[in-house]
């Protein structure tokens, strides 16, 4: 299944946007990924509904406390169920950058560019893969962010960590949480990033916009978390899925612990 190939939306700088609205891109490439997630069946959640985290949570002392003192809770996922890698785990990290606007924080997400051989098309937190140089997986989200969206490690404070998710495509990755003040000036690298957005907090910390959808890769089945966002009704939509959303998911158990 090959999914259409979208027109980006247009770009602002996260010092001068709202909250929740498309931030900048780079120039689009003309390749497809192969999968299109959004064609999966979503999957009924039980009778249960979870509470949304408050907003008063998401201020930043609140996090910074949250992670300094965490309670007793446990992921929600720590891994992709299909491997399509053969071999041991590969090191890598990335960075939960939340910004911290006046109206209300909001995550700073970005969306792969198509050509890419692994993960291509997908929305993803800036990251990669461990370095020799790097001295520990701080390291290597910050240098990784600088060099995909152009973020100064200066102007993020790191708060703490999630637990590590193994994908299927065999990284073993680490995701460091900081908190950015807006303001700071948005450089995409044109091949690895095709666009760089955010997404209010307080939308991803809400379980009704968290979706289970079912997928058969190689004969077996896989559950997976997706949650589509809008900026607006007449904006595309980004499809954040996979190993981004089951983070997020992590995230929102803490918070919400």
């Amino acid at each position: 299944m090959t999914s259409p190939t979208r027109k980006m939306p247009d770009s602002q700088t996260p010092g001068s946007s709202t909250p929740g609205s498309p931030t900048t891109k780079a120039p689009a490439t003309g390749v497809a990924p192969a999968f299109d997630p959004r064609l999966a069946a979503v999957v009924a959640d039980g009778p249960e509904a979870l509470p949304a985290v408050g907003c008063d949570c998401l201020a930043a002392d609140r996090l910074r406390a949250r992670f300094s003192n965490p309670p007793r809770w446990s992921p929600e996922m720590t891994g992709d169920r299909i491997r399509l890698h053969v071999g041991p785990p590969r090191p890598a990290a990335v960075l939960l950058p939340i910004v911290l606007h006046a109206a209300g924080p909001a995550v700073l997400l970005t969306q792969r560019t198509a050509h890419l051989r692994q993960h291509s098309g997908q929305v993803a937190f800036p990251g990669g893969r461990h370095e020799p140089a790097d001295r520990t997986p701080v390291h290597t989200a910050l240098r990784e962010a600088h060099e995909e969206v152009g973020l100064e490690p200066s102007r993020v404070e790191v708060i703490g960590r999630l637990p590590e998710y193994l994908t299927g495509t065999g990284f073993q990755v680490t995701p460091v949480v900081g908190l950015v003040e807006p303001g700071f000036e948005v450089r995409p690298d044109p091949h690895e990033v095709a666009a760089v957005f955010e997404v209010p907090l307080e939308f991803l910390m809400d379980p009704r916009h968290h979706q289970r959808r079912l997928i058969e890769v190689a004969g077996e089945q896989r559950i997976f978390w997706a949650m589509p966002w809008r900026a607006h009704p007449a904006a595309d939509e980004y499809f954040i899925w996979g190993a981004t959303a089951a983070m997020l998911r992590n995230l929102y158990r803490l918070l919400s612990a």
